[in-house]
């Protein structure tokens, strides 16, 4: 499959921070990510890694598809990680590249990088101070001003499904953090998935609001949904920040975790319960008709009429609080509360659960929007084999199951 055709002209990516409210077009997308790879490939081996880390930010997909295309495997890093935790991931995978967003995180590797002598480049998206841009840092900037001829392009990726494409590091059940190692094949098979899950919520251009660490399995490819579905992303300014981001970046689709439904239930009931005479019966019948909708319950006449009126004067109140265009939320990395899921989707924000682990690309399985059963993870997504084992251990095979874990038989 190939993203629906875009104008090469409209924008693709948006970051929301006021202080940097970069945007880039399709084009401007696609000629970065080949003027990056061109500099990566003249000081990389295939299959060399390359660590990037930072926030989330459009030079982040640039970067991280730049890698891919120079043959090379992205290692994407917490940027809450310690100096101690840069200097066990670096010795463990040696990068030749580095690419670092700012000032801030690159105090933490300054030490490890003028140590290592197998780090041959640092790419950094701000200027940061004291670096020696002349021999060993690049700056992004300068990348992306530079020119670039068609030939000098990288068109033969020379990558087969089966190829690494990343390696995301996971704490697994103890000790030192494990490198899982994802191929591209992997990723494509979640990608497949998710489009197919996401097809029936759009008709249009869809708007995601990226704000869960792109460092984390679950959201790094979401990424490749985004691109084959020709979506317009807004990268949120901080978590902080999140509501006002989503009031303008107005999403079809957000991903999160359950912590985020969590704590997005319990503000909306706190200020449903303040609710005082007819008010409080309307948002009473939206929940409790909502519910047997979800349930496919049969209603009476009286109830159909009354779940229109509450959808009219309740749910597009709510669903106007997320930018008014919502379809869809989906919860993954760790179990939904069935009682949140319920509520959720009674009060009109469809959510979608899912079920992954890094291991898995990471996507196993996720509800479909016609089908939506709160109490499970869904079905799992075309091409993956589940079985439980007789002491209940979930069995799951398929290309999108992890190569292995770096540096460990």
């Amino acid at each position: 499959y190939q993203a629906k055709r875009q104008n090469p002209k409209d924008i693709f990516l948006k970051w929301l921070n006021p202080k940097n409210k970069k945007t880039y077009t399709w084009e401007e997308t696609s000629l970065n990510i080949y003027k990056l790879a061109k500099i990566l490939k003249q000081n990389i081996n295939k299959e060399d890694r390359c660590l990037l880390l930072s926030e989330n930010r459009p030079e982040w997909l640039i970067s991280d598809i730049a890698i891919m295309l120079s043959n090379a495997i992205t290692v994407p890093a917490y940027t809450t990680y310690t100096e101690y935790d840069y200097k066990y991931l670096i010795e463990d995978c040696e990068p030749s590249v580095i690419i670092v967003s700012n000032q801030e995180m690159h105090k933490k590797l300054k030490n490890i990088i003028s140590e290592k002598e197998f780090i041959k480049k640092v790419i950094t998206f701000e200027k940061i101070e004291g670096a020696n841009y002349s021999n060993k840092y690049i700056n992004f900037d300068d990348i992306i001003n530079s020119s670039l001829q068609e030939d000098e392009k990288i068109k033969n990726l020379n990558s087969k499904r089966s190829s690494p494409a990343c390696i995301i590091y996971t704490s697994g059940t103890g000790g030192n953090p494990k490198g899982v190692i994802l191929s591209h094949g992997g990723i494509l098979n979640n990608c497949e998935g998710a489009v197919e899950i996401l097809e029936p919520l759009i008709n249009s251009r869809p708007t995601f609001l990226t704000w869960l660490p792109l460092s984390h399995s679950y959201e790094h490819t979401v990424q490749f949904a985004q691109i084959a579905t020709a979506a317009k992303v807004f990268y949120a300014e901080r978590i902080e920040k999140l509501l006002d981001n989503i009031s303008e970046a107005k999403p079809t689709i957000m991903t999160a975790v359950p912590r985020f439904y969590q704590n997005l239930y319990n503000k909306i009931n706190i200020n449903m319960k303040k609710a005082t005479g007819l008010k409080a019966k309307l948002i009473k019948a939206t929940i409790y008709l909502g519910k047997k909708e979800l349930l496919k319950e049969q209603m009476t006449f009286p109830e159909k009429c009354t779940n229109y009126l509450v959808d009219i004067l309740v749910r597009k109140k709510i669903k106007k609080q997320f930018g008014g265009n919502l379809k869809a939320f989906v919860s993954g990395g760790g179990a939904l509360d069935k009682e949140i899921g319920e509520f959720l989707n009674a009060i009109g924000l469809p959510t979608l659960q899912g079920y992954g682990l890094t291991e898995t690309s990471p996507v196993v399985s996720c509800n479909p929007i016609n089908k939506i059963r709160v109490e499970t993870v869904g079905p799992p997504f075309k091409g993956n084999l589940v079985k439980i084992a007789s002491d209940g251990e979930i069995l799951v095979k398929g290309e999108n199951v992890m190569l292995g874990y770096w540096n460990k038989k």
